[in-house]
């Protein structure tokens, strides 16, 4: 494969030298350098570079080229080259000039660029090396091929393959997939060591060439991530803590951060994987000091390590099957591994979508049905039509995201519009893309397909009008199930299911607002009555409700620590 392209485009040669001796300097051992003064050399080039399959992992452009303003020249680059990183280069002092401000924020609101990037100005000039390592960073994560830390080989249309990429995407592990019988697919065969590459039949073949080569056959979630080192079972040391945190999405690993980092024992256990729902969002752009944004993904790794880091134990793919009070606390049942003895528990469990009540979806699901913004299957669907039901932030990221490889991305929604629902800056992003459209008015009634979904039927909710509409991909993002059944009898929850919080324990005791009906016993983020339903709010319930846990303790006693 030809090494990857970074790219600047420049009218000023000076300015055009400078950028390009940065870039040579720093990336030039393991990517092509290519600067353009002109912007239509430069669309020539990244044309050519589309047909023939060249690789791009960043183009820079000038915002006030000759030609074609900068954004428009990028919007190009996202057509042809939808993972490559896109930046509007602009002078150190532009951003207090009102034209450059319009125009960076017009192209981030439509999506045509990644951010902006400050021109170097000196050599070395970090700031703008640290800049471009970021996009090419993100850009290297996105590509398929055996030099990854993980390699899937299988089938691309299989059940079991979409959820083995599922689960390493949400708990962050790097991984390209690569489709049997292909040549890169065979490739990877051979050099993971396999005796006879041409006799493996098996769904799934997982190459670890980082963790010492590790090949696995037909993994199950657990065994994934064991070899991987992520933990599955408990250790001697997590049968007694201080804390039990249930759920590692951002209210938990909020609360294990808070909690381990103040010297209490923490034990945080997972069923499904890192991170909840916020660990399938592509991009976040609304949370605090992530000016460019930052994937879900990304974002839940960073929590964890640093959870870790603080002294948290994890224990995933694990489910809590029951919880019993005792006089010192709590007994928490982890499915096969027995029982753990806690002076407190966080449930951070989160909620997960609403089913459609349409009985061929259930069947379809994994083959082109989808519930949940599950990012790694976009680049499965290049070219593809694609649907997402919703109308929250988390529909509005899929759709997006999506957009940049599938044909068509439909958002259907009962509402009349995304008003009351979506976040502005994704409606901006949505209204300007030419691949995205939104159904208003309207639901799912019916689907078509036997190994694979190939249609889907809508029905327009004022008039009863139904269409079908041909699509290969359903990512279904509606309403929230807190499941919160197999909870004792004595926690109180909602009419809808969540867990009511704030209640008092009589006059001798201080109101802890995330406390629930059982003493001891707190609730963050969204599976929390009333909590609001946004990453950055559960990072904060998870972080205070530790004070609370204190004062708990406090009154409780002294406990394993």
């Amino acid at each position: 494969m030809a090494r990857p392209l970074i790219m600047a485009v420049d009218p000023e040669p000076e300015a055009l030298s400078r950028t390009e001796g940065e870039l040579s300097r720093r990336f030039g051992a393991d990517y092509t350098v290519r600067a353009e003064t002109s912007a239509d050399d430069a669309l020539r080039h990244l044309e050519r570079a589309a047909e023939t399959g060249e690789p791009v992992a960043l183009v820079l452009a000038d915002t006030w080229l000759p030609e074609i303003p900068g954004a428009e020249l990028l919007a190009r680059v996202r057509t042809l080259h939808p993972d490559a990183g896109r930046g509007l280069m602009v002078p150190w002092g532009a951003w207090g000039h009102r034209e450059t401000t319009t125009q960076i924020l017009t192209a981030m609101s439509r999506g045509d660029i990644n951010y902006y990037v400050l021109k170097p100005w000196t050599t070395p000039d970090e700031l703008f090396n640290k800049t471009v390592s970021e996009f090419v960073q993100l850009w290297s994560r996105s590509v398929a091929g055996a030099e990854r830390e993980v390699v899937v080989v299988g089938e691309p249309r299989d059940r079991r393959g979409h959820q083995v990429r599922s689960f390493l995407t949400r708990n962050g592990i790097p991984h390209a997939f690569l489709e049997r019988g292909t040549p890169a697919g065979a490739e990877a065969l051979g050099r993971s060591g396999v005796p006879d590459p041409e006799s493996v039949t098996g769904p799934l073949t997982v190459w670890m060439p980082a963790i010492g080569g590790t090949v696995l056959q037909d993994p199950t979630d657990a065994e994934l991530g064991e070899a991987w080192g992520l933990h599955t079972t408990l250790a001697p040391g997590d049968r007694d803590v201080d804390l039990v945190v249930i759920g590692a999405g951002p209210a938990g690993l909020a609360s294990a951060v808070s909690a381990s980092s103040e010297g209490l024992s923490v034990l945080c256990l997972e069923h499904l994987a890192l991170g909840g729902q916020a660990g399938t969002s592509s991009l976040i752009r609304n949370y605090l000091g992530f000016a460019r944004g930052l994937g879900g993904t990304e974002l839940t790794q960073r929590g964890f390590q640093q959870a870790w880091v603080f002294g948290t134990s994890f224990v995933i793919t694990r489910p809590v099957t029951a919880l019993q009070t005792d006089d010192v606390g709590f007994l928490v049942e982890v499915e096969g591994e027995g029982p753990v003895r806690s002076r407190a528990v966080v449930l951070a469990t989160g909620v997960a979508y609403r089913r459609l009540p349409v009985e061929a979806l259930d069947r379809l699901q994994g083959t082109g049905v989808y519930y949940g913004a599950n990012v790694s299957e976009a680049q499965g669907l290049k070219g593809a039509r694609t649907m997402v039901v919703g109308g929250g932030n988390s529909a509005g990221q899929a759709a997006l995201h999506l957009q940049r490889y599938a044909a068509q991305v439909a958002i259907v929604i009962r509402g009349p519009d995304l008003s009351a629902t979506m976040s502005q800056y994704l409606i901006d992003e949505i209204n300007s893309s030419d691949r995205i459209t939104v159904l208003a008015d309207s639901e799912v009634v019916a689907a078509t397909g036997e190994e694979w979904l190939e249609s889907v039927t809508l029905r327009q909710r004022t008039s009863g009008e139904e269409t079908v509409h041909p699509v290969q991909g359903l990512f279904v993002m509606i309403g929230a199930e807190p499941h919160t059944q197999w909870l004792p009898e004595e926690v109180t929850l909602d009419t809808r299911g969540f867990v009511a919080t704030g209640v008092e324990h009589g006059p001798d005791r201080p109101h802890l607002s995330y406390e629930t009906s059982v003493p001891g016993l707190f609730a963050v983020g969204d599976v929390r009555s009333g909590s609001v339903k946004r990453v950055a709010a559960a990072v904060g319930e998870g972080s205070v409700v530790v004070a609370q846990i204190h004062q708990y303790l406090a009154l409780s006693g002294p406990g394993p620590r």
